[in-house]
C-alpha cells in the first residue's frame, strides 16, 4: 500500500540497506521533486540552495534529470547546463560531452505533434487560465488555472482527439495536465533503462535511485522495481493510485536533505 511506504529520511537504516553499499546513480524528475509545483509552469526555477545540492551530488556519482518538459526548458529553470537531461519523457537526451544521445525514438514525429498542437491552440489555447505547451515529442496542454468550463472543454477535445487518432496519439494525464504523446512504446522508464546501459551505470558498484512524483514516473519505479530503489515524493497517503516506489519523501526540502546526505 501506498501509505505504508517507509520514508527515505525517517528511516534511514531501511534506505540504507536497499542501497546495500553501492554509490547511487541518481534520476529526478524535475518538478514537485527539484522544485515546487506552481500555478504557472514557467515560474518552477529551481532554487539557489537545490542548485547547489544537485551540483555537489553531480560531483560524486552520476546525476541525471528526466522530465516531462522540453530539454531545453529544464536547463534553463534549472540554471544548470552541465547535467545529463532526458526532457519531453525521454524522447529529447542531451549529455554534457557528448551532446545529443540519438534513440530509435527521437525523432519522426514532428508532424504529429505540430497538428495536435495547432488544434489545441486553436480549440482551447483562448480560453482563460489554459495553456498548450509544444515540446520535442509531445504537446501538453495545462488547466491548472482555468475554471470548470473551460477545464471540461480541454478534457472533450483530449478524448476527440484520441477517438480520432486511436492509432497515433496516447495522452498521459498529469498533475492539472493532459500530455498527448506518438502511441509508441516510450516512457520514462524505457529512458532510465536506456541511460544505464548508454552511460555504462549498469555496475555492480552503482545502484539506480529514482525520484518522482507523477503517474509518468511510475514507468520509472516500474523499470526500477527489482534492481533499484524507486522514491514518490509527495505524501502517499493522498495517493490516488498504486505505486512501484519503495520509499517516500513528502516535501522538495526533504528531497534537498536526501540529496544532500547522498552527496556526502
Amino acid at each position: 500500500m501506498a501509505d505504508q511506504l517507509p520514508h527515505a529520511l525517517n528511516d534511514p537504516e531501511e534506505f540504507a540497506n536497499a542501497l546495500a553499499g553501492r554509490r547511487p546513480a541518481v534520476f529526478l524528475d524535475y518538478d514537485g521533486v527539484l522544485t515546487p509545483i506552481v500555478e504557472r509552469p514557467e515560474d518552477a526555477r529551481m532554487s539557489p540552495e537545490m542548485r547547489d545540492v544537485v551540483r555537489a551530488l553531480a560531483d560524486r556519482t552520476p546525476v541525471c534529470v528526466v522530465s516531462g518538459r522540453d530539454r531545453s526548458v529544464v536547463q534553463d529553470l534549472m540554471g544548470v547546463t552541465d547535467l545529463v537531461v532526458a526532457g519531453s519523457h525521454g524522447f529529447d537526451i542531451w549529455h554534457p560531452q557528448r551532446g545529443t544521445l540519438q534513440h530509435p525514438a527521437a525523432s519522426g514525429f514532428e508532424d504529429l505533434v505540430g497538428e495536435l498542437t495547432d488544434r489545441l491552440r486553436r480549440e482551447v489555447g483562448g480560453l482563460d487560465g489554459v495553456q498548450v505547451e509544444p515540446k520535442h515529442a509531445s504537446v501538453a496542454v495545462h488547466y491548472r488555472r482555468a475554471g470548470s468550463a473551460a477545464r471540461n472543454a480541454v478534457a472533450d477535445l483530449v478524448r476527440t482527439l484520441l477517438t480520432e487518432r486511436p492509432d497515433e496519439i496516447k495522452v498521459t494525464p498529469g498533475k492539472m495536465v493532459y500530455e498527448l504523446q506518438p502511441k509508441i512504446d516510450w516512457n520514462k522508464g524505457r529512458a532510465v533503462d536506456y541511460l544505464i546501459d548508454t552511460l555504462g551505470l549498469n555496475r555492480p558498484d552503482l545502484v539506480p535511485v529514482y525520484l518522482g512524483d507523477d503517474v509518468t514516473d511510475e514507468d520509472a519505479f516500474r523499470a526500477l522495481r527489482d534492481r533499484g530503489v524507486g522514491v514518490y515524493v509527495g505524501d502517499p497517503t493522498t495517493l490516488d493510485r498504486p505505486t512501484q516506489a519503495h520509499f517516500h519523501l513528502t516535501t522538495v526540502p526533504e528531497v534537498t536533505r536526501l540529496l544532500a546526505s547522498l552527496a556526502l
